[in-house]
């Protein structure tokens, strides 16, 4: 049997723990994804099937790097006021598959300074 990528193992990871966390209504799952060069998250509702609100640090035709902590911090201070306009104050959060640690834990602790529970 061949050695998954990292990547692949993630995936494989990101798939398990799918099959246990779901979003709903009163309480979306918040995805997270991250690049070499950007971060992204999006509110998903997954009793529906919805995206509820997304945001990325991507910009159209720009080649800025954004792939550092400071850049997810930012991302984060910015979504939660994103969530808070939905009236959103719990979310089940999806690392996706990712450690938490870097980037991802940079963005959950913006949101919980925000004052969003999960």
């Amino acid at each position: 049997m061949a050695k998954l990528s990292r990547n692949q193992a993630r995936k494989a990871k990101n798939l398990k723990i799918r099959t246990k966390i779901t979003g709903t209504a009163e309480r979306p799952r918040l995805s997270v994804f991250r690049s070499h060069m950007n971060f992204s998250a999006q509110l998903i509702d997954d009793s529906k099937s919805i995206t509820i609100v997304g945001i990325t640090t991507a910009k159209k035709g720009s080649k800025e790097y954004h792939g550092n902590i400071k850049s997810a911090h930012e991302l984060g201070l910015k979504f939660a006021k994103m969530i808070k306009e939905k009236n959103v104050s719990k979310i089940v959060f999806d690392r996706s598959g990712y450690l938490y640690h870097g980037r991802v834990k940079a963005f959950a602790e913006a949101l919980r300074s925000e004052g969003i529970e999960f």
